[in-house]
């Protein structure tokens, strides 16, 4: 006897929600898909329907009539800790407002392994791409453009650049918060940074250190400088070797808040009085610079309106609403209890 094949369930469809809802299917699209265009009445007979139903919308379907996934894509470097978290949650929270899904990938730092996610997002029907920082291979941005892929950059602003990006200047932040620790009158620096070469947010941020230093006439061979990767382990370690070996800074300027932390935990383990013996910042303004103790001064990033903000720009290019305009934001400085005068 031949085998019976299983039998399908009997889906619900868009036209028994809308019947439900005593509606046309049309009215039902468009609760799901662009609830700003009908009451908050209708809408919640609709939302009722579709939950009582169990109803969901053919999503392949959907995205070959209309010609795209209404899906996002965002590759960041890490997720292990809060760097990227809050401009990333206010990213989703905007695309949420259009019903677009966010697909979220991490690089960990490497440039090879974001070219294959790219790649990887865009064979998924990803409709657009948040990226962060400008550090990518040329045929990676060939890539994109020759499947006309809309990408904003985030995390960095540079008006020389091309692509559309949304962000802050790291390389002015970075010297603005150099020149309030040469304030206090440090001149024996030394910065704790990722590695540089792949990285431009890193790099930018160690060219505004050089760039203070060179203002104020302070010899840059006398500039220590270690380069790891982000995390409070690498962090400690750094400080570490900067304690014991060769003189021993006033001041210690950390790449972001997780190598300040690093650096703040080392220090209370040596016994090193922070900022009476050595002070120490951070960059990003995390919710650790507040929790740390000491807790850290640092340069507060404008995550949550960096995230909104891309998020804005990604929608009107995936729209054909023109090719906007690159946005800075500011980066200042917060002042709390790590940095202090130099004795």
């Amino acid at each position: 006897m031949p085998i019976e094949q299983a039998k399908k369930p009997n889906l619900p469809t868009l036209e028994d929600v809308a019947a439900r809802a005593g509606v046309s299917t049309a009215t039902v699209s468009r609760s799901l898909h662009a609830a700003e265009q009908v009451s908050r009445d209708t809408r919640d007979r609709v939302l009722a329907a579709v939950r009582e139903l169990g109803y969901a919308p053919n999503f392949s379907a959907q995205a070959l009539a209309a010609k795209r996934t209404n899906t996002f894509g965002a590759i960041i470097p890490t997720m292990e800790n809060a760097i990227f978290a809050r401009g990333l949650q206010a990213f989703q929270e905007q695309l949420n407002e259009k019903n677009i899904t966010l697909l979220v990938a991490s690089s960990s730092y490497s440039a090879e392994l974001e070219d294959e996610q790219i790649r990887t997002l865009v064979a998924r029907g990803a409709d657009a791409l948040l990226l962060i920082g400008h550090d990518r291979s040329p045929e990676i941005y060939a890539f994109l453009e020759r499947r006309k892929i809309p990408y904003v950059v985030a995390w960095v602003y540079d008006a020389d650049m091309p692509r559309l990006s949304i962000g802050f200047d790291n390389r002015k932040a970075m010297a603005a918060l150099t020149r309030r620790v040469l304030d206090f009158g440090h001149e024996s620096i030394a910065v704790i940074t990722a590695e540089c070469s792949e990285n431009d947010r890193a790099r930018e941020r160690l060219a505004g250190v050089k760039d203070a230093l060179s203002e104020r006439g302070l010899d840059l061979a006398s500039l220590r400088v270690i380069e790891t990767t982000y995390s409070i382990g690498n962090g400690a370690s750094a400080f570490s070797e900067l304690m014991q070996n060769g003189k021993r800074p006033t001041a210690v300027l950390c790449g972001n808040d997780v190598l300040a932390a690093g650096a703040l935990m080392m220090a209370r383990s040596h016994g090193i009085d922070v900022p009476n013996d050595v002070s120490i910042t951070g960059f990003d303004d995390i919710e650790l610079a507040q929790i740390v103790s000491p807790a850290l001064t640092t340069v507060h990033v404008p995550h949550r309106e960096m995230g909104r903000g891309a998020a804005r720009l990604l929608i009107a290019l995936r729209n054909g609403e023109g090719p906007g305009h690159s946005i800075e934001l500011d980066a200042d400085i917060r002042m709390r209890e790590t940095l202090g005068p130099a004795l």
